[in-house]
């Protein structure tokens, strides 16, 4: 990644920080980008004193926001967050998003439909005409029988592959799922891909993630852009 994307990213995820108040309820993603916004909010804690409480996506962010002493909890142990801030690896005009480059998709958006209000953060570059055109879609999927639920997304004209480790084993999620990152070739309609994704025996979640972007905050070579998202909220949350 080069210095003016990093650079971008920051200024992104810096801004993202300044919209969490004292007394909030605060969901954290996860991913470089969301690191850049927990480090931002470890500083807020330290020099300005803000009060809040984090529910983290993943065991790494919650590690991260340890050491910066942000308050966590579990996110059935709250009733609701005022606002959940992460990450994308693309998204659409229609505010649609692919997310799950960093494995953990089904934490994030069972995380962003308890949320009010849920905050992306991107630079320019991960904004697309139509998804899956630089990213790959990623499955979270059982393990056991783990090939056969990759022949049946094959057979939904998927080119496959299981996300593994460096040891050549497969990836797992926090929760002990695999993923099977796909790519669909030519345009897809991202309503109906989930749709039949998610009848697919084996399959967990997706990474599409429809109608979960409240605001888009893009981080530009020349500063941050604020974008209001229109849509169906929840449309990803099955209700």
């Amino acid at each position: 990644m080069g210095s003016t994307e990093e650079s971008a990213k920051l200024r992104a995820a810096r801004a993202a920080a300044e919209l969490v108040q004292s007394g909030m309820t605060v969901g954290l993603g996860s991913g470089t980008t969301a690191a850049h916004l927990v480090q931002r909010l470890g500083e807020r804690v330290r020099d300005e004193g803000l009060r809040f409480v984090g529910v983290p996506t993943s065991l790494a962010t919650s590690e991260l926001a340890r050491g910066l002493r942000i308050p966590l909890r579990e996110l059935d142990d709250v009733d609701a967050l005022d606002i959940n801030l992460d990450g994308a690896d693309e998204v659409d005009p229609q505010f649609r998003m692919i997310k799950g480059r960093g494995g953990a998709l089904l934490r994030e958006k069972i995380v962003a439909c308890v949320a009010r209000k849920r905050v992306t953060i991107i630079t320019q570059e991960k904004r697309v005409a139509n998804l899956g055109q630089k990213a790959p879609l990623p499955v979270e999927v059982s393990p056991v029988g783990l090939r056969h639920t990759e022949r049946r997304l094959k057979a939904l004209g998927a080119e496959t592959r299981i996300r593994t480790v460096p040891a050549g084993v497969p990836f797992l999620t926090d929760g002990g799922n695999a993923i099977i990152d796909c790519t669909f070739t030519g345009r897809f309609e991202p309503e109906e891909l989930d749709a039949t994704l998610q009848s697919v025996v084996g399959v967990f979640e997706t990474g599409l993630f429809l109608g979960l972007c409240d605001l888009l905050i893009v981080g530009t070579g020349e500063g941050v852009d604020q974008v209001p998202a229109a849509g169906l909220r929840n449309r990803g949350c099955g209700g």
